[in-house]
């Protein structure tokens, strides 16, 4: 009996020591929150003020010759003469390379001289037709004999002037590829030429932006390894977004003038797609990225209020706010990591004015 007892008096004191020490548990517990509930978050903040925002943006391009032809003959042939100056200027229609055409030039004066006999023959038969020496038969037959002959000349001279190369338009010749006394055929490369007073600059821009493209828009572009800029005038772009880079192509003209710009070249184009002098813009790093959406800490009656957000253009240590907040918003820029939604704050350092 005095067995039971003891046990019960155990179990007893036991069941005691628990409670009390769940209840002890609490009482911390209950502290810690209430001393957590007193304490605030010490962060960083941005007070949000509207800010002229210029929207630029950079993308790679190439020179380009503003004319630019491979020479190359219609027909084959020897080369008899050769003016190709490399790395000079010539005059449109100058003569560049002639071949050998010495049995063109024999059948023309063959021609030729049959044309002059039927003339002869013409004038003769236009006496006798008059005084019906002749019958209107035969006389127009000479008629047709001559036309044909002058038909023939053409076709003779357009043979001849295929032996020639002449230049197509003023400009600078580059490396020769033959030499007098070269058999060459259509597919050989004589040389290049290129017109040298203009030089275009083609480039891509992103489909976003292909709307705010226009002819007469000015660009301004650097070379590779210099910081120089250079303007140039957008003239024409290709309307069409290209499916796989999803880029739509533009040219410009250069307007400036250096030994520096050689077709080919590449450029580091700069293009101002517009400007808003009331823009919102924060610190990038006060952005929360989630699965579907961005938000924000700002700051309401000392405690912390997260707060879902649009984005609009990012630079580089700020990005544009085109929805969720207004001017005069505090914006937690750092700490933002141990804040929860109505967290006591308190601020160690607050920035106002342009980022």
């Amino acid at each position: 009996m005095k067995k039971g007892i003891t046990a019960i008096i155990s179990i007893a004191a036991v069941g005691g020591i628990i409670a009390l020490g769940l209840h002890n548990n609490k009482s911390e517990e209950k502290k810690k929150d209430e001393k957590k509930k007193g304490k605030s978050t010490k962060v960083d903040a941005y007070v949000v003020s509207p800010t002229r925002l210029i929207n630029d943006i950079s993308v790679s391009g190439s020179l380009v010759a503003m004319e630019e032809v491979e020479l190359k003959n219609e027909t084959a042939g020897r080369v008899v003469k050769l003016n190709l100056p490399e790395g000079k200027f010539v005059k449109a229609g100058t003569l560049l390379v002639k071949l050998y055409d010495d049995d063109l030039q024999a059948g023309l004066k063959k021609l030729q001289s049959q044309l002059a006999l039927q003339k002869q023959i013409y004038n003769r038969q236009s006496q006798l037709l008059k005084i019906s020496g002749i019958s209107q038969n035969d006389f127009d037959q000479t008629v047709l004999q001559i036309d044909a002959l002058k038909a023939e000349i053409e076709v003779q001279k357009v043979l001849i002037r295929k032996t020639e190369v002449r230049a197509p338009f003023d400009g600078v010749i580059g490396l020769r590829q033959i030499s007098i006394g070269a058999q060459i055929t259509p597919s050989t490369s004589l040389a290049t030429i290129r017109r040298e007073d203009k030089i275009k600059l083609d480039f891509s821009v992103p489909e976003k932006y292909s709307s705010t493209i226009h002819p007469g828009m000015n660009v301004k572009f650097s070379l590779y390894n210099s910081d120089h800029l250079y303007d140039a005038s957008v003239i024409a772009s290709e309307r069409e977004i290209d499916m796989n880079t999803r880029n739509m192509k533009v040219r410009a003209v250069v307007n400036s003038k250096s030994d520096e710009l050689i077709p080919g070249a590449f450029a580091n184009v700069k293009l101002t797609m517009g400007k808003n002098d009331e823009a919102l813009l924060i610190p990038t790093q006060a952005i929360i990225p989630k699965e579907r959406n961005k938000s924000i800490i700002i700051a309401q009656g000392g405690k912390a209020h997260f707060v879902t957000v649009k984005t609009g253009i990012r630079q580089v240590s700020s990005i544009e706010i085109t929805e969720g907040i207004q001017p005069g918003d505090t914006v937690i820029t750092n700490g933002i990591l141990f804040l929860k939604e109505g967290d006591d704050i308190k601020f160690a350092n607050v920035k106002t004015g342009a980022l």
